[in-house]
Parts: C-alpha cells; structure tokens; sequence
C-alpha cells in the first residue's frame, strides 16, 4: 500500500486503540514476568541483524522513500508514513532515550521529563547519516544494559502505554520495540516493490 500524497493519519502520540492496548498490556506484563536480562538482550541484538540485513539490501533512493503501510500492531498510526531511514532514525532517538531512562533509575533517580511517543518522531529529511548513528544508538543502549547489576529498581519511571515501570521493564521493552519497527521496515520494502 502506498501513496503519493499525504494520507490523513493519526496525531504523533495518540496510542493504539483500546482493544489492542489491552491486548499489549497482558503481553508485555508476561514478558516482563517471565524474561530476563539475557533474554531481553538477546531478543534486542536479534532484532537489530534482522534490521542490518534487511537495509544492506536496499539503495540510497529505496532507504529514503516513503512508504505508506498497513499499521502492523504496536505501532501508531502516525508512524506508518515512514522511510527506512526515518525508522532508523526514531529507533536512534529511542535508544538515547532508554539509555537515559535505565541509566538514572539502576542509580534509584527518576529521570527527568515525561516519556512521549510524540516527542520521538523522526526527522523526515534524515539521511544515510542515520544508519551508523543507529549503529552507534544500539551498542550505547547495549553498553548501558551489561553495566547494569539490578534492573529490578525500586525507582520507576512511567511509560505512555504500561505506565509506571523499572529498569527490568525498560529492557523488556527495548527488543519488543525494535521487533515492531523490524516489521515495519519489512513492510516498508514490500511496499517499495509495489509502487
């Protein structure tokens, strides 16, 4: 599915509908209670090779085209108008922002500021400076998790969607997170062979 003029979606930042909310919450809750740090990690650096592989197979005017998908669940409406780079881009910014967030709560502070989906939209003008900046965004966030000794904080911080959560549920999130917009690039380039 694509379009050459801009669609009409959602506002950056208005969440998924309910049902599939719901459906999150009870998913992400298992997650969390039955994972662990070596297997939010490993799901985490899964992801980025799948994503790796899937953009080495692509030219510079397939990375930067924009594609409009259909919304794969997890991801905002807002969010599905994308390019690969524009992905790769949000995943930076992201990234930068669980370091932040894990960082402060294993030290028992509470970050500061408010997470928000609509705050982490991409740029839509990035460039292929964007793929070792993403490079760079995943060893940092994995640097930060193999320095950590207990993700179990008391200290939590409140995600938009799970609300309050520690750093064990930040990691959690992390591999979650890239495996949506893996599927989102996934379906970025399928629509790239359609138009």
């Amino acid at each position: 599915m694509s379009a050459t003029t801009s669609p009409t979606l959602a506002p950056p930042g208005a969440g998924l509908p309910w049902p599939e909310l719901m459906i999150a919450w009870v998913l992400f809750a298992l997650r969390c209670r039955t994972g662990n740090t070596e297997s939010f990690t490993r799901r985490f650096s899964e992801e980025r090779e799948k994503i790796r592989q899937l953009v080495s197979t692509l030219d510079g005017a397939e990375l930067s085209k924009r594609v409009l998908i259909k919304r794969p669940p997890g991801l905002e409406d807002s969010s599905r108008d994308w390019s690969v780079l524009m992905t790769l881009d949000h995943l930076c910014i992201v990234h930068g922002e669980f370091v932040r967030v894990i960082d402060a709560l294993t030290n028992e502070t509470i970050p500061t500021g408010k997470a928000s989906t609509a705050a982490v939209k991409p740029d839509p003008q990035v460039t292929a400076e964007v793929i070792p900046r993403y490079e760079a965004s995943c060893e940092k966030l994995l640097a930060c998790l193999s320095s950590v000794r207990n993700v179990k904080t008391r200290t939590t911080f409140p995600h938009p969607w799970f609300g309050p959560m520690d750093a064990h549920a930040w990691h959690a999130l992390a591999g979650g997170h890239m495996a949506i917009h893996r599927v989102q690039i996934e379906r970025i380039i399928r629509g790239l062979t359609i138009t």
